[in-house]
């Protein structure tokens, strides 16, 4: 997830003794206002310049608002200058300081006065070199872009990109683009009510134009459809998700987007399981389990974005790009600014606490160093994401800014942009450029097909994690996974390796070629109807036990009774199709089905416990019932059933009352982590959360919430 404004201006304030405003005003300064637009229609690759100014100087900033509960964030960084000779080098001539900004020339430009802004023929050297692909006439591709509230100048800002260098038209008149709202209408675009909502739509504008650039500049005879939800809500972006793959019937689906995987509805999950669409979503923009809002953000989630954890969308992280001086792809690691307290982004990722690992990814032979046992894993494959090795994005929308204490807008033109969100789309442009899914149901199948070939770069440096995979003078854990920071030494899930890696998939690519499907058996994955993931069906009325001190972990023998009776010890009845399933579960669709095959014998639960987020949630209140999070271990693979129950008084007597968000999920042997469900606010209370195993003893824990 993004990062506010305002927190990350603040530090870079502190930081470097310049006013808040200057820096809010630098975000949009791009280039020289001076400097001639000769290089239009020029494809030439421009950016690997041995004159190119230092990332040190600058510094990466979100483009959209911290989302509020309900709601997702874009995951576009823009790069702003830091440093005295950064801001000398992008501040319009003749201006003085705190003057309002001026206008950005060309993308050439861009180049050569910030580390990077790469063209579309740097994208073709890094990930198609000497190829010249387009989308097979046989099978005309249309890529959807869904994003949130709507971008008024997208097809000029297109128009003038493809003009830039020397693209193939991409315009309305044509047909090569258009742009709908959620409910799949030309003409009526989205719509902002208030002035909050109005400075959220300006920096989603800015995201817009990434996704629609870059998906054009990679696939330049695809067809692009723009689908604008009416504001960052959740249902709103489901509803924009549901055109795409309906009325539109895109062949490919980019989401630039990311939020919580707690509080998902069986609606919200639904929209992303689409068998014979390609589906990417970025990884996100904070690391793994998004550890670097910690310092500011402590009460946020812990757990990789979605839609990216879902396991029937492509999941893409992030690289920092490296090009030779001819322009050819020299290298990659992961994308991490997030060292040294900078806080400047990093490939998101990490194990899903909702979703099992789908078994193409399961299969992999290094799965065991994962470390996310049955659990999906984030990301699939990766691509460029970082600021500093950003490509160059035109936008003519003005972009909010606050000057000596007073809100103004200036128009940013040429920038560089980063994140995942420009992963995403350059994925699923190129799954286009590769003919689409081919049959197959969840295309990631076809990636992983591939790993280890030479049709992938093999991203092996780096990590996401705040050890950014260097443990001499930094420490990390994944167990008791308590740990919101890094996942340890050794652990692939948060540190590039050889082969399959948690921070950067199966690689980036290196050619179409890995977006194809090679060999037998790859034209299906069995029943696309069957569906998982979510919560149970079954109500389960009894609670178990009473008592117990604030914190304190206890076992009782009945457990979440199924019977009807408030104090209920009976027999536990916990349903089985929970909403992470286990590793063998019938493969048929990766959201798993109820042929799930666990232990039921003596299960143990053990080390319950509060993560550290929640138990300083706990003490800061308000508190919303998805910040409660739990680790514990257990001696098995099996289904367990979670419930929350608070503590009344009624009628002179104590009694405990089920909280709504009881649901099951399977534990995989040894370490687990949950989080409990839902978007309501609990009251202050005493409360016990219990774990109940088939065929075990509940084990509880009891908190007070002041």
């Amino acid at each position: 997830m993004t990062r506010k404004i305002a927190r990350m201006t603040a530090m870079l304030a502190r930081a470097r003794s310049v006013p808040v405003s200057v820096i809010l005003t630098l975000v949009a300064t791009c280039l020289l206002s001076t400097m001639s637009s000769a290089s239009r229609a020029s494809s030439s690759t421009t950016s690997p310049s041995t004159s190119a100014p230092p990332a040190a100087e600058y510094h990466a900033l979100p483009v959209c608002h911290e989302p509020a509960p309900g709601h997702a964030g874009c995951l576009a960084l823009a790069l702003a200058p830091a440093t005295a000779a950064a801001r000398l080098r992008t501040r319009p001539l003749g201006d003085p300081r705190g003057a309002a900004v001026g206008m950005a020339a060309s993308a050439e430009t861009c180049a050569r006065v910030y580390p990077a802004c790469l063209t579309p023929a740097d994208l073709n050297s890094a990930y198609f070199p000497g190829e010249k692909p387009a989308a097979p006439d046989s099978e005309p591709q249309t890529i959807a872009l869904v994003d949130a509230f709507d971008d008024p100048n997208i097809a000029a800002d297109l128009k003038v990109y493809d003009e830039e260098f020397g693209l193939p038209p991409c315009t309305e008149a044509n047909g090569c683009f258009k742009k709908l709202n959620q409910r799949g209408e030309v003409g009526h675009p989205p719509s902002t009510k208030t002035e909050a909502e109005r400075e959220e739509a300006e920096g989603w504008a800015l995201e817009i134009s990434t996704d629609v650039e870059a998906a054009h500049a990679v696939c330049q005879n695809c067809r692009i459809v723009l689908v604008e939800a009416e504001n960052s809500a959740y249902p709103n972006l489901i509803a924009a998700e549901n055109t795409a793959s309906g009325a539109v019937a895109a062949s490919e689906i980019s989401n630039s987007w990311g939020g919580s995987e707690a509080e998902l509805s069986e609606t919200e999950i639904a929209a992303f399981e689409h068998p014979g669409t390609v589906i990417t979503a970025s990884a996100g923009d904070d690391g793994y389990l998004n550890w670097d809002q910690w310092e500011s953000e402590p009460l946020q989630y812990d757990e990789p974005d979605f839609p990216a954890s879902s396991p029937t969308v492509v999941a893409v992280g992030g690289t920092h790009l490296t090009l030779g001086s001819s322009g050819a792809w020299a290298g990659e690691r992961v994308w991490n600014d997030d060292l040294e307290g900078e806080h400047e982004g990093a490939s998101g990722g990490g194990c899903s606490l909702r979703f099992q690992a789908p078994e193409w990814q399961h299969a992999v032979s290094d799965w065991p160093s994962v470390g996310c046992e049955n659990r999906r894993a984030v990301a699939d494959v990766a691509a460029d994401a970082d600021p500093d090795s950003g490509v160059a994005v035109y936008d003519s929308v003005p972009y909010p800014f606050e000057e000596n204490g007073k809100k103004r807008t200036s128009v940013l033109r040429w920038v560089p942009i980063g994140g995942t969100s420009l992963a995403s789309p350059i994925v699923a442009a190129m799954f286009a450029l590769a003919g689409g899914a081919h049959e197959v149901a969840y295309p990631a199948k076809t990636l992983y097909s591939h790993l280890g070939s030479n049709l992938l770069h093999d991203v092996t440096t780096g990590g996401n994690g705040d050890c950014d995979d260097d443990y001499t003078t930094c420490t990390g854990s994944m167990k008791p996974l308590l740990s919101p920071f890094d996942c340890g030494a050794g652990t692939l899930i948060c540190n590039a390796a050889a082969g399959y890696d948690g921070a950067t998939g199966v690689g980036t690519p290196n050619g179409i070629g890995a977006f194809t499907v090679s060999g037998e058996g790859q034209q299906s994955e069995g029943n696309p109807e069957s569906k998982g993931g979510g919560e149970s069906g079954s109500k389960v009325e009894g609670e178990a036990g009473k008592g117990g001190e604030a914190g304190r972990e206890h076992t009782t023998s009945g457990g979440e009774g199924a019977g009807t009776n408030s104090t209920g010890t009976g027999p536990t009845t916990a349903n089985t199709g929970g909403a992470l399933n286990s590793g063998d579960a019938d493969q048929g669709s990766p959201l798993g089905t109820g042929s799930t095959r666990l232990s039921a014998t003596s299960a143990r639960i053990a080390n319950l416990a509060l993560t550290a987020k929640a138990a300083t949630a706990i003490h800061q209140g308000p508190l919303s019932i998805s910040q409660l999070a739990f680790a514990f271990t257990v001696n098995a693979t099996i289904h367990v059933h979670v419930a929350l129950v608070r503590e009344l008084r009624s009628a002179g007597h104590l009694h405990w009352v089920r909280e709504p968000g009881a649901f099951n999920l399977i534990a995989g042997k040894g370490g687990n982590r949950f989080r409990m469900k839902g978007r309501v606010e609990l009251a202050p209370g005493r409360y016990r959360v219990t774990l109940t195993p088939t065929g075990g003893s509940a084990r509880s824990l009891t908190f007070v919430l002041r």
